[in-house]
This record gives C-alpha cells, structure tokens and sequence, in this order.
C-alpha cells in the first residue's frame, strides 16, 4: 500500500515540476530580461548626449521598476525550486526506505523458497494433492507465486532506477536554484548601481525645475488640443445617433463587427510601436521631479529608438490627422466605439477616410532634440471614457 502511495505522490511531483507555476515564472523573467535590454539600449544611446533630460530619468526610472521585478520574479523561482528540492529529499528518503523493506521480503522469499524445497519438490507437492481440484489450485498457487516473484524482482529495479532519477533531478535542481541566487546577487548590485545614478540624476534635473515647468506648460496645452479634437468627435458620432434616435456612437454593421472584435481582444492588442518602453502610465500621479505637482496622462508614453514608426494597433478607419501646436501630427483611429490615438507623429501616411489594417505603419515618431526623446503618446477611448491602455495591449 506504501508503495502506490508514494508512487501517486511521485506522480505529482512530476506534475509539478514539470507544472505551468516554474514555466510561467521563466517566461516572465525572460520577457523582463528582454525589456531590460531594451531600456539598456535606449540608455546608451542617450549617454551619446551629455545632457541630463527628464526622459532619461524615465527610463532610468523604468529600467529600476523592471529589475525590481527581475529581482522578485527570482525570489519566487528560488522558492519554487526549494519546495522541488524539499519534495525530492523526501521522495528519495522514502523510496530508499521502501526499498530496503522490499529487499528484505525478497530475500525472506528466496530464504523460505530454498529451505522448502530441501524437504519435497515441486512436482511432489502438485502429485500429493488429494484431488484434482486440488492439484489445479497448487499449480496456480505455484505460477503466481512465481510471477509475484518476478513483478518483486522488476519493482525492485524499477525503484532503483527511480531513485537514481531523482538524485539526479535533486541535483540539477539544486545546481539551478545556485544559479538563481548568483544572478540575483548580480541583479541586486546592478540595482543598487542604478538607484545611486538615479539619485544624481534628480538631483541635477531639481536645478533645472523652471524649464522643466515650462515644457510641462508646453505639454499639458498639447494635451488639451488633443482632448478637443476628440471630443468634437465624440459629439458628432453623439448627434448622428440622436437624429436616428439613438444613444451613443452611430455605427453600421461593419463599425460593430469591428467593435466587438477589439473588445474581445483585449489584453491582446498588439503594441503601437515594434519595440518600446512605457515610460509614463495612465491616470493622475505625482511628477517625478516636480515637488507638489501632479499630472495627468489620458493614455501611456512609449519612449522608443529614433526613427521608429508607431502603427495601428487595430483594423478601422482614420477619424482625424491634423497638426498639434508644437507637438507635431496626431492621428486618432476608429474602431467601431472604440478611439485610438496616436500623436507626436511626423511623416504621416495616413489621411481622414482612410481604411487601416492592424499593425498598418501610419507614421514615424517625432523626436524632440532638446528633451533627447522619442516618444509616442498613445491613448485608447470607448466613446467618451478614457481607458489605461496597459489593460488592452499585450503584455
């Protein structure tokens, strides 16, 4: 009975660690590893400028939140691999002990199998029978006694070649779980590097705090721009449904099919760019330098390479393409209920009207000579509420 005890448990431990817990947490570490190369890349194209701007603190900051996580998403891999390890110890331990009582039943087997055929044979104890009946059940009491024998004999082996298994997962497992925490004593000192360049670099910028207030003056007029248009659009679709007596946007079949396919793709929307790093989230949150002053992001800024295009990241039609005071071309993308927008964007090549398909080019990012950025501000809106674009695209 021990034996399929520990045979289910043996089961489990496979499951386990071949499970989805320790893959999930390696596929995210990998995604991290390749984030932080990217921040890595954008940051040593900016130390080609020796000035010190507020989106490279972003970054900075950003390539910090990332390794923090790398550093977390090790701690619990290490913690994975110890419950395995633990596990192994145990299963090994048992199955060692299960194996010394098998040996020892085999060999009291053997033992008494030996001493009864020293006083009849086999033969003469099937011939001494008193029936036939009686005969018949001696010979099946010999073949399984027999086959028991033999299954004891394979049992034994297997476990054998089990256990042999199992030190030898144990000991990858713990050659693995002795990588992990080197990497993550590196991590740890990469991490500490960083947060000591991160707290010169505030306090560089700190002295620089009325140019940073003007360009936030600058940005937040862009911003209202922005919100204007897209509103003069939301009221249009709005009037257009009240002359049919409806509410909402008006749309045709097609607009609905669309709507209803970006609705249920969401968290799966491809990214507006090929490549880049969110560098400012959704919603209401203090200024990273700016002591005191909050502000307001109605979508995301994705900070990328220079000369990188931002694309659509559904199919729909172009809304509107026009000119942002001082912040380049904007377009904005409908899908159905759905809004996307696009701006800081120059060399569009798109127009109001036209069908785009997803991940269609519809322009090159602008980069700012000044700031040392290249920066998409992306924001996604259903009808007129705006939504954090984190919860739509992939991750």
């Amino acid at each position: 009975m021990k034996i399929f005890l520990l045979l289910s448990v043996f089961l489990l431990v496979v499951v386990l660690t071949n499970g989805q817990s320790l893959d999930e947490l390696r596929k995210k570490k990998e995604k991290t590893n390749e984030q932080i190369k990217y921040t890595t890349k954008l940051l040593e194209e900016a130390k080609k400028s020796e000035k010190q701007t507020l989106n490279k603190y972003k970054i900075l900051n950003r390539q910090i939140e990332l390794r923090t996580n790398l550093i977390t998403g090790i701690n619990s891999e290490v913690g994975v691999l110890g419950e395995f390890i633990d596990q192994n110890v145990w299963l090994v331990g048992s199955l060692n002990a299960d194996l010394e009582e098998l040996k020892k039943e085999y060999a009291n087997m053997i033992l008494f199998a030996q001493k009864n055929q020293t006083n009849y044979s086999k033969i003469l104890f099937v011939l001494s029978a008193n029936s036939f009946n009686q005969a018949y059940k001696r010979i099946m009491y010999l073949k399984q006694y027999t086959e028991y024998r033999k299954k004891q004999s394979e049992l034994i082996q297997w476990i054998r070649d089990l256990v042999q298994v199992k030190v030898g997962r144990l000991q990858q497992q713990r050659t693995e779980k002795e990588t992990l925490l080197q990497a993550k004593k590196r991590e740890a000192d990469q991490l500490n590097k960083e947060k000591k360049q991160q707290g010169k670099n505030l306090a560089t910028l700190q002295q620089k705090q009325k140019d940073i207030e003007k360009k936030l003056r600058k940005q937040q007029k862009i911003d209202t721009q922005l919100s204007h248009e897209i509103q003069q659009i939301i009221d249009e679709e709005v009037n257009k449904a009240k002359k049919s007596g409806k509410t909402g946007f008006e749309m045709t079949p097609e607009q609905k099919l669309v709507s209803g396919q970006f609705e249920q793709n969401k968290r799966r929307i491809p990214w507006p760019v090929d490549r880049g790093v969110i560098t400012d989230h959704f919603g209401i949150h203090e200024h990273p330098v700016l002591k005191n002053i909050q502000v307001k992001n109605n979508g995301v800024d994705i900070s990328t390479a220079q000369g990188t295009n931002a694309r659509s990241v559904f199919a729909g039609e172009v809304s509107r393409v026009f000119v942002v005071s001082g912040g380049n071309y904007a377009v904005i993308i409908r899908h159905g209920k759905y809004l996307s927008v696009y701006s800081n964007l120059v060399n569009v090549q798109v127009k109001s009207g036209d069908k785009v398909s997803v991940k269609q080019t519809i322009g090159t990012i602008g980069t700012d000579g000044d700031d040392d950025k290249t920066v998409l501000k992306f924001q996604i809106w259903n009808e007129n509420v705006k939504l954090n674009p984190e919860d739509w695209i992939a991750r």
